[in-house]
């Protein structure tokens, strides 16, 4: 089921009625619910796949209670590793099986022995990844002792597969997330409505901004060779709004909806483009799947401590992993190589952490210094993105060498202004809101009119109903 789908707008309300109204005050009758609710919301998409979400949830259910239970370490270690084995096992055979098939076949192949192998058609289960890293977190943290296992199963199996950010995030850590499910949750007016405003906000990025960049960035790069490097390079801008917009869309629309029960979800996107270096952009990018390859990878493999060797090693771990958690493409890898060549220098000069603040905090301008500062390095994100986008390696390196002609100063052959327009207005919106969670955040106390604030919601639900293509599924589903 789509958060931009009509089915949607059927299933939250007569969810959200019946969680508040009949089951009010009923942890447990809510907790079920939310499960049940879960599995309708996922089971329409494919409902084969709920045996997978079911059978990680008993298997890590009981495998933590185990950690918890054995006296011996070795103990310990093999229910950990029993969580990491199978659940890994079902995300390789799944996203990766082809890949590594076809990579050991084309190896074989360039040494003069050509290997058939037989690639099977698997379809990738929805949010896998996703659900993935979040009951790993549940195994590893008790394991680590930062958590206790949970001894309801209902209120852990919600946990699993809360509905909200089941199959594109945030990527919850066990210890944030599951005890929310057991204790009482009481309905807060101002949070709910709040939630609202984000939903919206994510509805418009989704609709609005990232599905029409999608028209233009397809219809750019797969026919590459037709244009000229100006265009090629506006095919790129398109393609970095359509996936900041879809992604991150996505996650507001998830976390309003968590409000409307009264779970708080992590934060997932903080402005991101108006990041003023490359690590800055990570901590603003997709900061839950960040922060788990940080603690859960990084920081075990000793961090930034040590020599400059070890440090050079980790950072490149931890971009090429995470370029490859991405999908099962060499491309993706290469992405996530190109990030670590853009943060390594920062590392290594100390710098990686300079800018922790908001850009321009209590400035409507930023200076010139911080204006090329963002423009560069938003520059640079879009030179990786056309090896995220592109469906090979050498068709990226085409597109890159048909950008640096002579063509790159003539006027793009594709030059939609309305959509240029909506991009304008998107990134003023988010200007003036990127010291707030999200743009429409209005705290009860605000000066701002409640006629201005109106005049927003219906504008945004205007450009809504006239752009917006509806039922088209988010990119990260890919993923």
């Amino acid at each position: 089921m789509l958060f931009n789908s009509i089915e949607f707008a059927i299933f939250l309300p007569i969810v959200f009625l019946l969680y508040w109204f009949p089951l009010k005050n009923q942890l447990k009758g809510q907790n079920l619910l939310l499960l049940a609710a879960s599995y309708v919301f996922y089971g329409w998409w494919d409902y084969r796949f709920l045996t997978l979400i079911a059978f990680s949830s008993v298997l890590d259910y009981f495998v933590g209670i185990k950690i918890h239970q054995a006296k011996e370490a070795i103990w310990r270690k093999f229910f950990l590793y029993l969580s990491i084995f199978v659940n890994l096992g079902f995300l390789g055979f799944f996203k990766y099986y082809n890949f590594f098939a076809t990579s050991f076949a084309d190896a074989f192949t360039l040494l003069g022995q050509p290997l058939e192998v037989e690639r099977l058609n698997i379809i990738l289960p929805i949010g896998i990844s996703f659900y993935t890293f979040q009951t790993l977190s549940y195994s590893i943290d008790i394991y680590k002792k930062k958590l206790l296992p949970s001894k309801d199963f209902i209120s852990f199996a919600a946990f699993v597969s809360f509905f909200p950010q089941l199959v594109a995030g945030p990527i919850e850590r066990a210890t944030n997330l599951l005890p929310q499910f057991a204790k009482k949750r009481t309905f807060d007016y101002n949070s709910a409505v709040d939630g609202l405003r984000q939903i919206l906000w994510g509805l418009f990025k989704k609709v609005v901004i990232a599905d029409n960049c999608a028209i233009y960035a397809n219809q750019i790069f797969n026919n590459y060779l037709d244009y000229s490097g100006s265009t090629l390079v506006l095919g790129t801008v398109f393609f970095a709004f359509q996936i900041y917009g879809d992604f991150s869309g996505y996650s507001d629309m998830a976390i309003g909806t968590a409000r409307l029960f009264g779970f708080k979800l992590m934060r997932n996107f903080a402005f991101p483009y108006f990041s003023r270096d490359i690590a800055e952009f990570w901590r603003r990018w997709h900061i839950s799947l960040t922060i788990w390859f940080r603690d859960y990878l990084y920081i075990p493999l000793g961090g930034s401590k040590g020599g400059t060797l070890n440090k050079i090693r980790n950072t490149f771990i931890i971009f090429l992993v995470s370029g490859f958690w991405h999908g099962a493409n060499w491309t993706f890898i290469v992405w996530g190589f190109l990030n670590a060549c853009y943060f390594l220098p920062l590392m290594l000069l100390n710098k990686n952490k300079t800018h922790t603040d908001i850009v321009a905090a209590g400035r409507w301008f930023p200076s010139l210094l911080e204006f090329f500062q963002i423009l560069t390095t938003f520059s640079l994100n879009c030179v990786a993105w056309v090896f995220f986008r592109s469906d090979s390696i050498p068709r990226a390196g085409v597109y890159i060498r048909r950008v640096l002609t002579p063509e790159l100063f003539t006027l793009p052959k594709v030059l939609p202004t309305g959509l240029l327009c909506l991009i304008l207005f998107f990134i003023l919106i988010e200007w003036v809101g990127r010291e707030k969670e999200h743009p429409l955040e209005f705290s009860p106390s605000t000066s701002t009119t409640i006629g201005l604030r109106w005049g927003i919601y219906l504008t945004l639900i205007l450009f809504i109903l006239y752009f917006g293509a509806l039922k088209q599924e988010f990119i990260y589903f890919q993923f």
